[in-house]
């Protein structure tokens, strides 16, 4: 591999990491939220007041899914980094899985609708994008 193969992949694993470390911070937030304030947190687009409303626990235990789910992919998504720094080419692979398909229903169904603000949402799924394009273009040159 070369240097600047080796770099390439050290960028996409500080982006993986910095990717994780919001998304495990946004899984805490969330699962420590009472459903109104949790929901607001993350459609920070929509006005507050058209979220405020007695939500059935039904859906505070759906929202608690959600943030257990955005813990585990930020926790995932770390791992996968520290092991894609390494040259690993299994983690280049299951990371942008794990987090590109995280960031790709969320890019469908709430970014595109415009729920949510462009900082730091849309940010972090160009940050996960960033890292999937170059950590590809390193694997794609070593695999050939």
């Amino acid at each position: 591999m070369s240097q600047t193969d080796t770099r390439l992949l050290q960028v996409a694993s500080m982006l993986w990491v910095i990717w994780g470390l919001v998304h495990a911070f946004a899984g805490v937030i969330v699962l420590s939220s009472d459903t109104q304030s949790g929901f607001q947190a993350i459609a920070d687009a929509v006005p507050a007041g058209m979220l405020t409303m007695d939500y059935p626990a039904a859906v505070g235990g759906i929202l608690n899914q959600h943030g257990w789910n955005l813990g585990w992919f930020g926790v995932a998504t770390i791992i996968g980094g520290m092991l894609i720094w390494r040259g690993s080419v299994t983690a280049i692979w299951v990371t942008a899985m794990v987090g590109g398909l995280a960031d790709l229903g969320y890019l469908i169904f709430v970014d595109i609708p415009g729920y949510v603000n462009f900082f730091p949402g849309t940010v972090m799924t160009l940050v996960s994008g960033s890292a999937i394009v170059l950590s590809f273009w390193v694997w794609r040159k070593l695999a050939l």
